[in-house]
């Protein structure tokens, strides 16, 4: 296409290139250009004529107009919507069927769209991105708004207001304002602490949300297999299926065999929905794949999707809360309905003093001396009782536990993703730590998931080189491997003469094998030759899978199945041997070849067998052409063409992580698909098994016999099974269920979509990062990101911690509101007023609220509480004898210390009162700094061990002792403090510091 500019006219006059052919559409844009240039000349003529305008400048100006075909004209979303949603067969067919709509998106059924950056974007432009659109998080001012809405923040928002109102009236607006002020910018600091802490842990979230809903999906661009994110894919992809994927995207089925989906998720229906080119090619995005393979193409996307328009009504706010959460929810409400009943006593004995004449004034004049009271001074009296009240209520109300158990909480999810485990539930945090048994897969979790195929045997000979091998059989082997499969191979990149695999690891290893090892088979070459009648795909329930096939050259039609060694093994009459022939398979050679497997497994090897048959003429109509849709594959008199051993490494750490949750007191059971002896090696490999451990002590079953247990029989069994072999997702589900009637907390892991009902009914599910479907996913608490067990060891130690880490706090905090309830009471009662105002407690409560536990959240687990047994959530209470005995010692010595300083500080330190009042604060402060360094250790005597390296913590008691500095020496007049000396600064330092060696005392009584 050339362009030639025409001055003054304001567009482009396009004409079509040499090599090009005009057609209507380049005419009628032509057309309609060259009328609309005509036209605009016209007008600006008599314009000209009639307004007599100069002569236009010799600079013309010019608009360039892109003339161009609108991209994917000949079809649009709307009509690709309709056809998958309405699942609209008619309109389908106007389109020319799925061909007509692989045409229209310029995409190839073989090789997919080409990938280009510029195509891949121009596709996202014009039928969207497959991201679904959210309700928006909430901002940092709601969850500052939401902090505020409480009856105790309200109740002191209320007092500041008094309190700057009364100030204001009687010391003026220069001096009035410092104890009103003050507590408003305490209080709104104290929200500000809690709505960032929770505006925090819900961002947290949104990012782990997005990153546990990122699954890969394998796709064909450019005529490769690769896997890219969920959220790449575009209308127009060609994205390949197999058995427990979860459909991306809405779109066409294109090629596969036996395919069926789940789609429970959009229609409510239990019944599997079968998916062909005929009757019903339509896919949707969040459906199941539970048999079969495929390859679909990609018609809708994102919001236009069905499972986009669900999930953009699905609120991702964040409003969970734990059981430990709400544990603390209850005491806190009972601690402060305790403190409101006292405060409403003190009122009303102070109200019943001051009325009937017994307070005095600051200058000891009687208060209260009826109608010649002012109105002023009675209620500057009154404002002080209720400061009173209001003080002693805040005292009791230990508000700042929910925000010290949103602080743990987060941080521990912030360390347990850098441990490779991804929390997508916090109840997961706590439950975990009182984890009594752990169920684990074998594939990926205990091994490396990197397979290879190390042993093969042909008939009763094991087999080194495929040279020994007769053509005839090293053909069907061939054939066996290639088209029995749902893996494929394909080309690295144009060009180049590097292979590589897709599929399971399992179909991987056995492809990779075929092409290395057998005279470099060819797929390509041995699908052209081939016509598939029937595919039975695998699955973890039947663990074979089978096709029958019709060779083009002799028109004969074979069967080949593939799988678990023992089971394909029952269904052979014969085997082949080295040269090709068949011979008769009696009882001893049957055990024979068992005595082979049970040797390869051993030896830690996975077996599978690979068998063939050969249909005859008269047996076609029989076995292919009618019969049940089980029976269209000949499943018995078998050939036994071959036993494969693979070998699937453990992971290293795998065993010392199985040693500590056991040394934990927490029982690691192994629950596979693998034959026992496969399953016995690699369990006593991971130690999971003892080696000297007897054969036949019931610590070893296989699904089939637990499952045919009686009820029973399977609730006295379970607790002594530690392997369960050749099982089923069914099996593993009766497991969990069994453990859980025993009274266990059970962790269980899982991938695929089948282990969604196991993960959800265990107290913990632990999906796989890497391997696990996005249903299996969405089914877990926590993810593990690199698939294997030694992370599930770190989670268990966190889950320990986060308990005992708020057990801290709760010592630390019910210290504080103990000895400060008590002070205050007491000095209402016998001195008529309170060393602690509103002010200062609200200090005291935020150096505890924020910093103290921030220094107590960040400790980490440790040997010794991996030592220690299972925590129970629902039996063992919240607040231990061990944590009664340090509070009541600490806080009864705070409480003798502050009264003595009350009472008799000014005669014995030789101060004033505004100095004495100073150094109980200060004391006060200083003695809760030295408690944190109790709480470490509840239990143990030397507090010091490892805090030397947790510099974080030594970093907060560090700030907050630098904090109280500033708030004695540089803001005494908000703070209505005196400043210290040294000495003071010294005999402060001093009565805090013995909180230590009282501290190890105390923990020899014994309770």
């Amino acid at each position: 296409m050339s362009n030639i500019l025409h001055p003054n006219l304001n567009f482009k006059e396009p004409t079509l290139d040499v090599h090009g052919k005009p057609n209507k559409r380049w005419r009628s844009a032509f057309a309609a250009i060259y009328f609309a240039r005509a036209l605009y000349s016209l007008l600006h003529q008599k314009k000209e004529k009639r307004r007599k305008l100069p002569a236009p400048s010799s600079s013309p100006s010019y608009v360039v107009l892109n003339v161009k075909p609108e991209a994917f004209s000949s079809i649009d979303q709307t009509t690709l919507t309709a056809i998958a949603k309405e699942k609209n067969l008619d309109l389908l067919l106007q389109f020319g069927g799925i061909e007509g709509v692989v045409g229209a998106l310029e995409t190839d059924i073989k090789n997919g769209i080409g990938g280009a950056v510029q195509d891949v974007a121009l596709r996202r432009e014009v039928f969207g991105s497959n991201t679904y659109q959210r309700p928006r998080a909430k901002s940092l001012i709601q969850f500052m708004v939401k902090a505020s809405k409480n009856h105790t923040v309200t109740l002191l928002l209320l007092f500041a207001a008094l309190s700057l109102g009364f100030g204001i009236k009687g010391h003026g607006l220069k001096e009035g304002w410092h104890d009103g002020g003050s507590i408003f910018v305490a209080v709104i600091l104290a929200i500000s602490v809690s709505a960032v802490s929770n505006f925090r842990q819900n961002r947290l979230f949104e990012t782990l949300s997005k990153v546990s809903s990122n699954i890969n999906v394998e796709v064909i661009r450019d005529g490769h297999r690769q896997q890219i994110s969920i959220f790449e894919i575009v209308v127009g992809d060609v994205v390949c299926l197999i058995i427990c994927d979860q459909v991306p995207a809405d779109g066409l089925f294109l090629s596969g065999h036996s395919l069926k989906v789940d789609e429970s998720c959009l229609t409510g229906e239990s019944e599997h929905v079968e998916i062909n080119s005929l009757h019903n090619p339509f896919l949707f995005s969040g459906t199941k794949v539970v048999d079969g393979y495929a390859q679909m193409l990609v018609t809708s996307v994102g919001m236009n999707s069905t499972w986009g328009e669900l999930m953009s009504t699905i609120s991702s706010d964040i409003n969970e809360q734990t059981p430990l959460q709400a544990r603390l929810n209850k005491l806190t409400s009972s601690m402060g309905k305790a403190g409101l009943a006292v405060a409403f006593l003190v009122v009303v004995a102070l109200l019943v003093r001051y009325f009937n004449g017994n307070t005095e004034n600051e200058k000891g004049n009687q208060e209260f001396i009826g109608r010649s009271t002012k109105v002023d001074d009675m209620v500057n009296s009154m404002v002080r009782i209720i400061a009173t009240a209001v003080t002693i209520g805040l005292v009791a109300i230990p508000e700042g536990l929910p925000l010290a158990v949103s602080v743990i909480l987060s941080y521990s999810m912030n360390r347990m993703m850098a441990d490779q485990a991804m929390v997508r539930k916090l109840s997961a945090c706590e439950t975990m730590g009182s984890a009594t048994t752990i169920c684990t897969d074998k594939t990926g979790t205990l091994t490396l998931n990197q397979m290879k195929v190390t042993k093969f045997w042909l008939g009763k000979s094991h087999v080194d080189d495929s040279s020994s091998i007769s053509k005839n059989l090293l053909n069907l082997i061939r054939q066996g491997i290639a088209l029995n499969t749902p893996g494929s191979n394909y080309r690295a990149t144009s060009g180049s003469t590097l292979l590589e695999f897709s599929g399971s690891p399992t179909e991987k290893a056995i492809l990779s094998w075929a092409v290395q090892e057998l005279d470099n088979m060819k797929m390509e070459t041995l699908k052209k030759n081939c016509t598939i009648l029937h595919v039975e795909a695998f699955n973890s329930e039947k663990k074979r899978s089978g096709v029958s096939i019709r060779s083009k050259a002799d028109n004969t039609i074979h069967v080949h199945w593939k799988g678990a060694a023992e089971i394909i093994l029952a269904m052979c009459s014969s085997y082949y041997d080295a040269s090709g022939s068949t011979n008769d398979m009696d009882d001893d050679e049957r055990t024979i070849f068992e005595q082979i497997i049970e040797g390869m497994a051993a030896s830690s090897l996975r077996c599978l067998a690979l068998a063939h048959t050969q249909i005859l003429d008269d047996q076609e109509e029989h076995d292919i052409g009618v019969g049940p849709p089980q029976k269209l594959i000949k499943e018995d008199s078998l050939s036994l063409i071959g036993l494969v051993g693979i070998k699937d490494r453990c992971r290293p750490g795998v065993r010392k992580a199985v040693e500590d949750c056991q040394s934990a007191g927490v029982s690691v059971r192994m629950i596979t698909g693998e034959n026992v002896f496969t399953a016995r090696a690699i369990a006593t490999e991971c130690r999971i098994l003892r080696p000297d451990q007897d054969m036949n002590d019931e610590s070893v079953v296989e699904g089939e016999v637990f499952r045919n247990y009686t009820q029973d029989e399977r609730m006295e069994k379970v607790d002594k099974i530690r392997v369960m072999a050749r099982s089923s997702p069914f099996d593993k589900l009766l497991m969990v269920q069994c453990l859980k009637q025993k009274g266990h907390v059970v962790a269980v892991t899982g991938d695929g979509t089948n282990d969604a009902p196991s993960l959800k009914e265990a107290d913990i599910g632990l999906c796989k990062g890497i391997q696990g479907t996005k249903v299996a996913k969405e089914s877990s608490d926590i993810i593990i990101l690199d698939d294997s067990f030694v992370p599930i060891a770190t989670v268990l130690g966190w889950g320990r911690c986060v308990y005992n880490n708020i057990q801290k706090i709760i010592q630390l905090k019910l210290t504080v509101i103990i000895a400060a309830l008590v002070i205050n009471v007491v000095t209402v009662v016998l001195d008529h007023e309170i060393p602690f105002t509103v002010l200062k407690l609200l200090w005291v409560n935020l150096i505890m609220d924020a910093l103290g536990a921030l220094a107590l959240a960040i400790e980490q687990p440790t040997k010794d509480l991996m030592e220690k047994p299972p925590v129970s959530l629902s039996t063992q209470p919240l607040i231990t004898n061990i944590m009664w005995r340090n509070i009541l010692v600490q806080a009864l010595y705070q409480i003798v210390v502050i009264l003595i300083l009350q009472f008799s500080g000014e005669s014995i330190l030789g101060v004033n009162k505004k100095v004495k009042d100073t150094m109980i604060l200060n004391t006060s402060v200083l003695c809760q700094v030295f408690n944190q360094v109790n709480a470490r250790k509840p239990e143990k005597k030397n507090v010091f061990k490892g805090m030397h390296k947790n510099k974080l913590f030594l970093g907060i008691i560090g700030i907050t002792i630098i904090l109280e500095a500033i708030v004695i020496e540089s803001l005494s007049k908000f703070a209505d403090t005196e400043r210290l000396s040294l000495g003071q600064w010294g005999t402060c330092m001093g009565i805090a510091i013995l909180s230590l060696p009282i501290g190890w005392v105390v923990k020899c009584i014994y309770v």
